[in-house]
């Protein structure tokens, strides 16, 4: 071993690791540590706020952690791969129903995506699995009825479901006319470990709690997501008691709230770049539904954002050509429009 192997990292490096591993929490500690100085009695009430609705959201949190590692611990997360056989237009549905439904993770679902499109899956059928994976999953169910509502929650499921089979099919009609017959970038290989699940599923295991190895698999997913989730919660609920205190509900109404198209369609739009994540999101538009906001558009701000946040939109980047990429954005903000408008007008009925 050397002498550098032996010396200790730098100042720089280890603030710089810090900051990519743990810059969630930073980033709530900061903004406490910031109210603390400026504002101190602020600090308190966003301390006190973010702790009550964390206590107030834990059940509906245990229940979405269990989810997770039980799919992971059981192997239930293989099944997606029966939605990518049959006629094309039957892949479409069935795609739609595994990314609305599926309890994938964002770090799965890339070198999922390209194993699909690298083995000839048609890119209509992979585009409804791409649009719908992102809004929901079991784990977001919950938390969503937990948060917003189960009227809520069923609708932002149907608006993925709806939403991957509006751009499957677009894409099938587009490429019956000779579109994207090569819609990866050159050099993506056949999915890696992704892959695997698709070329050859293994069996679930629902007894998973007699094999340790499984045992193990779903300690390990639920602290996982124990810590993904809480870490983004805490930053959602402080910024959410910042904005009840700081932004006066006459504003959220007037720009967001009241009838017609306005509201969803600014909704849509805001929704690309101001998204945080797809759990931080949900208290952040109770918030504003509960100063005046339209939960039709709701609904649109979540369904943009889910489809265009970074995680998301870097996948598809990083795996398919240009136009792939901005037909992927056009098909998800016209199609969180369209949801927004027709949860707006279930809602008035």
């Amino acid at each position: 071993m050397t002498e550098t192997t032996l010396r200790p990292a730098s100042p720089p490096t280890v603030l710089a690791h810090l900051w990519r591993d743990q810059r969630v929490w930073l980033a709530s500690a900061l903004i406490l540590l910031l109210l603390a100085v400026f504002d101190t009695a602020q600090a308190g009430a966003s301390a006190l706020f973010a702790g009550q609705a964390f206590l107030n959201t834990a059940p509906f949190l245990i229940l979405s952690i269990g989810i997770a590692a039980w799919a992971g611990a059981t192997g239930a997360d293989n099944l997606i791969a029966k939605a990518f056989t049959g006629a094309p237009l039957l892949m479409i549905g069935l795609g739609a129903l595994a990314g609305g439904l599926s309890p994938f993770c964002s770090c799965g679902v890339i070198p999922l995506i390209a194993a699909l499109l690298a083995m000839g899956v048609p890119l209509s059928a992979v585009m409804a699995f791409w649009l719908a994976s992102p809004i929901m999953d079991p784990s977001m169910f919950v938390l969503t009825a937990g948060v917003l509502g189960w009227e809520f929650a069923v609708a932002k499921t149907f608006a993925a479901i709806g939403l991957g089979i509006f751009g499957g099919l677009t894409v099938h009609l587009l490429a019956r006319g000779g579109a994207f017959t090569d819609p990866l970038r050159a050099g993506i290989g056949n999915g890696g470990c992704g892959g695997a699940r698709v070329r050859a599923p293994k069996p679930v295991v629902w007894r998973f709690w007699q094999e340790a190895e499984r045992r193990a698999k779903f300690a390990k997913t639920a602290l996982t997501t124990t810590l993904f989730l809480a870490k983004w919660l805490v930053l959602a609920f402080i910024l959410e008691s910042l904005m009840l205190a700081w932004i006066p509900a006459e504003t959220v109404t007037a720009a967001l709230g009241g009838e017609g198209i306005l509201p969803i369609l600014i909704a849509t739009v805001v929704g690309v770049p101001a998204y945080l994540n797809g759990y931080a999101a949900l208290p952040l538009v109770g918030g504003l539904i509960g100063q005046g906001m339209a939960p039709g558009a709701g609904l649109a701000f979540l369904v943009a954002g889910g489809v265009t946040s970074i995680p998301a939109a870097m996948a598809v980047w990083a795996l398919a050509k240009p136009q792939v990429f901005v037909l992927y954005l056009g098909l998800s903000l016209t199609g969180a429009f369209a949801v927004g408008l027709l949860f707006q007008l279930w809602v008035n009925l």
